[in-house]
């Protein structure tokens, strides 16, 4: 029985993210387009975006039937129409990068990413094209079932017609929400986070003007007298050592005209040690390690490598989990998903060194747990063929059981 506090709620989800955004507690207006002003945010948004869109991603197919759970018993199904799709050109505008690249920003900014699915008359997706999360609105009808309602522009592509509100069904959207309190919307990590952000932002906008009024934040003129123009001597005076051009400048001061600064120093506020933590805490916001972000105080050769395969697994892992199961469970049939699947392929990022690798592969071949093509496969490597052994697994023959010991030299 559907009721009415199973609608998703409108102060945690959908695009009705007015409730979190506005200002913050450093006074500084925060949404997604002031947060991507700010460089650390900028860059972990890019980084994530580009790393996931870079990754190769495939269609697969089970060898016997049902499969077993497992990629490694399956094989790439090039002859499925979705592969296309999303290995090259989901729609006519834009190649499978930049598609997955903007669906990740929207996912990492307003917590939600929306693509429309375009069908033709037997039911196969024939392309894919993004939709602005500010612009969807998830709702439920009396009966409890889900629709999207999306308000449409002029830049909008034409598939969705010319309806200023459109309705569209489940079958029709392609939804991955990150994290969220009903399971059906994520909420957006800017607007979760938006005193760190707005603390940010106010810190490089106060060195931003400090460096523009000049060596120090501010002060007085002091006249021993009564000035008959105090305008004229202000402007004069910040005419000739107002700006970052004009600090360090020698003042030439007049009439026992003395100057009595008023504002605190950089150092006094620790100001770069607040952006530095700043940049961290963003950093954690996203789940980026800081090196990524050329933070490189912590980082070294020892442990850069690690940083960078736990960045793959805690990281990474989860979003590609997120978009490997929301597109089976929109892209696919009922049919389909007994026995096709889509996987992003991260292999590549969970390589070590070259050498460490080559001593882990002569392990596995001499213990027999791994063959010549199982090596080749995950060195992107083409397979040896069969009738030339590519499929044998091996045996260090030096190994024999106890009781077998010295039975060789019997007679």
């Amino acid at each position: 029985m559907f009721r009415s506090r199973d609608k998703p709620k409108d102060a945690h989800g959908g695009s009705r993210y007015s409730f979190f955004f506005g200002g913050s507690s450093a006074g500084k207006p925060v949404n997604e387009h002031t947060a991507m002003q700010m460089t650390a945010v900028y860059s972990c948004v890019r980084i994530l975006s580009e790393t996931l869109a870079g990754l190769p991603l495939h269609v697969y197919k089970y060898n016997n039937s049902g499969g077993n759970g497992s990629y490694r018993n399956a094989e790439k199904n090039q002859k499925h129409p979705l592969y296309r799709l999303l290995h090259d050109e989901p729609n006519p505008e834009m190649t499978s990068f930049t598609f997955r690249e903007t669906l990740m920003s929207h996912l990492l900014l307003w917590g939600n990413a929306y693509a429309q699915i375009i069908r033709n008359a037997r039911g196969e997706v024939v392309s894919l094209y993004p939709l602005m999360p500010n612009k969807m609105t998830v709702d439920r009808d009396k009966s409890g079932r889900l629709f999207y309602i999306y308000q449409r522009s002029l830049e909008d592509t034409p598939s969705l017609g010319s309806d200023n509100q459109v309705y569209l069904a489940p079958a029709d959207v392609l939804h991955i929400p990150g994290l969220g309190f009903d399971g059906l919307i994520g909420y957006s990590p800017i607007a979760m986070a938006k005193n760190a952000v707005g603390l940010a932002i106010a810190t490089e906008e106060y060195g931003a003007k400090f460096f523009a009024n000049g060596a120090t934040p501010g002060g007085v003129l002091e006249h021993p007298g009564t000035i008959k123009d105090p305008q004229r001597v202000k402007d004069s005076w910040n005419s000739a050592y107002q700006g970052s051009a004009n600090s360090h400048r020698v003042a030439v001061l007049e009439e026992g005209m003395k100057y009595q600064p008023i504002g605190i120093s950089p150092d006094q506020a620790q100001f770069l040690e607040t952006r530095k933590f700043q940049i961290n805490e963003i950093a954690r916001i996203f789940r980026v390690p800081p090196h990524m972000l050329a933070d490189l105080e912590k980082s070294s050769f020892s442990n850069i490598e690690q940083q960078s395969l736990e960045f793959v697994k805690y990281t990474l892992d989860p979003w590609v989990v997120r978009w490997e199961q929301s597109m089976y469970r929109s892209l696919l049939s009922e049919t389909e998903k007994q026995n096709v699947f889509i996987r992003f392929n991260v292999d590549g990022l969970l390589r070590g060194d070259y050498e460490s690798r080559m001593n882990g592969y002569a392990t596995a071949r001499q213990n027999g747990w791994m063959s010549a093509n199982d090596i080749r496969k995950l060195e992107n490597l083409d397979q040896i063929p069969a009738e030339l052994g590519g499929d044998l697994y091996l045996i260090n023959g030096a190994m024999t059981k106890l009781q077998d010991a010295g039975a060789f030299y019997v007679e």
